[in-house]
């Protein structure tokens, strides 16, 4: 467990989100603090042996729009199996390492139900998004397969139960749907809900399984489908995140 990282005088984003209750809403603030006074290095998931996306200055304030579970990591702070998701950095960071003013959490959590749930009311979709989850969950593999090989849509749309998306690419896709189904630049997406990226062209796309984490085609090996995180993708692929979308497709449309 975590130590009390509390302080006389402390004061901020981090004091008031313990003042006011146990469930966060907003995001938070906090200060990187390393053992040695090195930098924090910046992950592309919440494990230790997730690829690094950057580091962060010791002494840095930070923005935390997020936290999730991952792994557990003993630190300046005590011992703790949070992880804090650092939007400027594109990242996460263990909170062993950050002073937030509380030894639990302080912002809502990563894809968690402090966002907008996944639904598809109004889609017309054979599969819920449990369903949907679940079917992706299934398709997991690690070898060449050339159906997966630059499909992204339409592999979405099959894990809700269609042949094909109806878009001719995953960006067309993200300028079909509604606004009233988009949530731009939103990386807190639901479990179902379909991330979107831009690159100029094709752009991707793929499916949240919660916490922060996706399934992908193709970002682990051509024609594979692994799984991933926003960051990720942005930094191996130098893509834009767009926003997630419930699941509408052009295909019932």
């Amino acid at each position: 467990m975590k130590i009390v990282r509390r302080v006389a005088g402390a004061v901020g984003i981090a004091a008031t989100a313990v003042l006011l209750g146990a469930t966060p809403a907003l995001a938070a603030g906090g200060t990187v603090h390393t053992d040695s006074g090195a930098p924090l290095t910046v992950r592309s998931s919440p494990s230790t042996s997730a690829g690094s996306v950057g580091t962060i200055a010791d002494g840095t304030a930070v923005t935390i729009d997020c936290q999730t579970s991952g792994d557990t990591v003993t630190g300046k702070y005590g011992t703790s199996d949070v992880w804090d998701h650092v939007p400027a950095s594109g990242g996460y960071i263990s909170d062993a390492y950050v002073y937030t003013g509380s030894d639990g959490r302080v912002a809502p959590d990563c894809g968690g139900s402090s966002t907008t749930a996944c639904s598809t009311s109004g889609t017309g979709d054979p599969n819920t998004c449990a369903e949907a989850v679940a079917k992706a969950k299934s398709r997991v593999h690690t070898t060449y397969d050339s159906s997966y090989d630059g499909w992204c849509d339409r592999i979405n749309a099959q894990n809700y139960g269609w042949s094909a998306s109806g878009s001719t690419t995953a960006y067309v896709h993200w300028t079909q749907i509604p606004a009233s189904y988009k949530h731009a630049n939103d990386t807190n997406v639901p479990a179902g809900g379909l991330a979107f990226f831009s690159n100029g062209g094709a752009g991707h796309t793929m499916i949240s399984i919660g916490g922060g984490q996706f399934l992908s085609n193709d970002i682990h090996g051509a024609g594979t489908y692994t799984q991933t995180t926003i960051a990720e993708i942005k930094q191996t692929w130098g893509q834009t995140y767009l926003g997630w979308a419930q699941p509408w497709f052009k295909v019932n449309h």
